[in-house]
């Protein structure tokens, strides 16, 4: 299973929200790159980057941050955040984003998303943002009035890499994992599942390393890596031990 820490930009700072709540940001730093390294340092492979901006103004906001991390990043970035067009799409891939991220795109446009997982194999996610089971958009504004799993199976032969699960009511709130979603989720799918929302320490990494075998390929972390709540080596060799 693989840990992926997070990195969340607005306005080229390092932040976290509160479930989602653009008002409720707190700032960890104001090197985006910097903050990649010590990641790399710890020993990741991989880094979750969201364009926070980006997410609400459906575009690019965030780029030069975005682009200082793959300066430096070693590993593997994924990247989402407002990328909407096919434009957006190549020019992530061409500066070296490994996998793209998208969310309110997979609700509003999902030939869109589909098309571009068939243009890009292996290479897009679909976030499944969900509150109390529904979907989320627009940078978690809205919530639509379709289900987890109905969203999900729209995309089971389009060829996207993983699904991106966020429980936006634990979301930067260190409350837990929501295991149990994220499982019944995966096992409702024929794809990989991402877990994000909520992780606090290194119980929730072990008990979603359980379930690789259920299709829980990877877990997202990020407040719990800022206030020193889990240690992101730990982690790694947790989620490697299975």
């Amino acid at each position: 299973m693989i840990v992926f820490p997070a990195i969340d930009l607005k306005q080229g700072q390092v932040v976290r929200l509160a479930e989602g709540d653009m008002a409720r940001a707190t700032v960890y730093g104001d090197n985006p790159a910097a903050q990649a390294m010590l990641f790399a340092d710890a020993g990741s492979q991989f880094l979750h980057v969201v364009d926070l901006d980006g997410s609400f103004a459906g575009r690019a906001e965030n780029r030069a941050a975005v682009e200082g991390i793959l300066d430096v990043f070693p590993g593997h970035v994924q990247l989402g955040g407002g990328i909407r067009t096919p434009e957006a799409v190549a020019g992530w891939f061409e500066l070296g984003v490994s996998r793209v991220v998208m969310g309110t795109a997979a609700l509003k446009d999902p030939q869109f998303v589909k098309d571009m997982a068939g243009e890009y194999p292996g290479g897009i996610v679909v976030a499944v943002d969900a509150r109390d089971g529904m979907v989320a958009t627009e940078g978690w504004a809205e919530v639509s009035d379709v289900s987890i799993v109905d969203m999900a199976r729209r995309f089971e032969d389009a060829g996207v890499a993983s699904l991106l699960f966020t429980d936006i009511g634990r979301d930067g709130l260190l409350k837990g994992c929501n295991v149990q979603a994220t499982v019944d989720l995966a096992r409702q799918t024929d794809m990989p599942v991402i877990a994000s929302g909520g992780v606090k320490g290194l119980d929730d990494i072990r008990m979603l390393a359980l379930h690789e075998k259920d299709g829980i390929e990877g877990v997202i972390t990020g407040r719990a890596l800022y206030d020193g709540r889990l240690d992101l080596a730990a982690a790694i060799a947790m989620a490697e031990r299975g």
